[in-house]
């Protein structure tokens, strides 16, 4: 597999952005036993399809970003060419074996989706799920995107995003909330966030808009 990493690699974020980065990483290295477990049943619910529907658009040179436990290994075209980036050693570890298991070859590297270790326009598909959510400046995260994507490259994006409906959006305040409330063990998440502005901030053309679950779940494509 081509060399697509930058040789300058010290990208890292401004002091908070590296403080609260740290904090993310040690949340999910201690979530990552449970991570598989608690998400399958929200995918179930809330997902669908999702996941086999952002495969289905990677083309070529494919990076994912904030890959996980690898859950969307088995999804992909068998004939792309695939990297992931993931920010906890001990989620990393469950996509590499994970990997071994279904035979597939791919470049997994440890980073951070806001300093991306990979040289401009290497990837022809950046394809991101449920990890925006949790990346703690977002902003940088798509415009990272972007500058990894060749020309005419395309973005392609799952996730939560504040719904439309006054009611729900209230609901997910609370369970933005909800994990200092009663002192769960499972990494902050915004809910109420919204992906279409930051990617047209980035440069990029949107072209495909879809939402579910009351304007809860959000897949998006655009084009650089």
């Amino acid at each position: 597999m081509a060399d697509r990493h930058r040789d300058d690699a010290d990208r890292r974020p401004p002091g908070s952005a590296r403080g609260s980065t740290a904090r993310m990483r040690q949340d999910y290295d201690a979530y990552a036993a449970r991570y598989d477990q608690e998400t399958s049943i929200y995918e179930q619910v809330m997902l669908g399809d999702g996941r086999a529907w952002a495969c289905s658009q990677a083309r070529a040179e494919v990076l994912e970003v904030a890959i996980g436990t690898g859950r969307n290994l088995p999804f992909y075209p068998r004939d792309s060419r695939l990297s992931g980036v993931e920010l906890s050693p001990a989620m990393l570890a469950r996509a590499r074996a994970r990997a071994g298991e279904l035979g597939r070859d791919v470049q997994l590297v440890e980073g951070d989706a806001q300093a991306l270790p990979f040289r401009d326009a290497a990837f022809d598909t950046v394809v991101c799920t449920l990890g925006l959510s949790s990346i703690p400046d977002d902003r940088v995260a798509v415009a990272e995107m972007h500058r990894v994507l060749r020309p005419g490259g395309h973005v392609v994006l799952l996730g939560h995003v504040a719904s439309p409906h006054r009611p729900l959006r209230g609901l997910q305040r609370l369970l933005e909330r909800f994990p200092a409330v009663v002192g769960a063990r499972r990494p902050a998440d915004r809910q109420t966030r919204q992906v279409v502005p930051l990617l047209c901030a980035a440069g990029f053309t949107v072209l495909y808009r879809g939402r579910t679950r009351g304007g809860i779940i959000e897949r998006v494509t655009a084009t650089k």
